[in-house]
């Protein structure tokens, strides 16, 4: 099968998706936030986003099982809706922004995803949340740590926040493969094409694999330790990542 990337970037991607994998199998997010965080210092986001769409629905629907007995229908309801409102605008910003402010960008909000916050959550705030998660879904697959940080502080089991996770994972990118394909193509080429399931071939084994070891080899590990291990993780990448971004600007 024809490589879809030069060998040692293909190397480097089946490795962080494995990784990433590990995580997703365990906590139920975290997958699109390390992938597209890392997988952008060396490739384009508008590269990178469309494959981390596809794998999220295959790791999705790995997780289903079970999962529809713990789901919090109050939060996923409007999840779903704020989501749905702002998914088409964060995939046009993927497909007509230029690919080094897309990077800063990237990095900017994978930064400010790392801060905690205390609040009632409402009606108002999870639809919000929802709105903030499709936007940043659609433009760079990393809606869900944005939600992730927002359940962990809400009084959810950990059950519950992971299968509400798995579920609302599902739906958005799906809603987001589709704006994916309707969307004209840029000077970049379109945003699905045949070079999109070549990499998914490729790298899906990668990921499904770290998600079976996810599922067993943390318990005991607890989802907030996990949650900040991630975050801590998550920003280092996106300092680097607009550093690079920087870098670039002022050559």
């Amino acid at each position: 099968m024809h490589s879809p990337l030069p060998w040692p970037w293909l190397a480097a991607s089946v490795l962080v998706v494995f990784g990433a994998g590990i995580v997703r199998g365990f906590a139920g997010f975290g997958f699109s936030a390390l992938c597209v965080a890392t997988l952008s210092l060396f490739l384009p986001p508008a590269q990178v986003v469309p494959p981390v769409f596809v794998l999220e629905v295959l790791a999705s629907l790995s997780l289903l099982r079970g999962a529809w007995l713990h789901v919090d229908w109050r939060w996923l309801g409007w999840l779903v809706a704020g989501n749905a409102l702002c998914i088409p605008l964060g995939v046009a910003l993927l497909a007509f922004l230029a690919e080094a402010p897309l990077r800063a960008l990237i990095g900017a909000l994978l930064l400010r995803s790392g801060r905690q916050l205390a609040l009632a959550p409402g009606r108002g705030l999870r639809l919000a949340t929802g709105m903030v998660s499709g936007l940043v879904n659609g433009m760079a697959a990393i809606g869900g740590i944005a939600v992730a940080v927002m359940l962990s502080a809400a009084p959810l089991a950990p059950a519950a926040l992971r299968a509400t996770l798995i579920w609302l994972f599902l739906f958005t990118d799906l809603y987001a493969l589709a704006w994916a394909a309707l969307m004209p193509a840029s000077n970049a080429g379109a945003l699905l094409g045949a070079n999109t399931w070549q990499l998914v071939l490729w790298l899906a084994p990668a990921m499904l694999a770290g998600i079976w070891i996810g599922q067993r080899g943390f318990a005991g590990v607890s989802p907030p330790r996990l949650l900040c291990w991630v975050l801590n993780l998550v920003i280092a990448i996106a300092a680097t990542a607009v550093l690079r971004a920087l870098f670039e600007a002022l050559r």
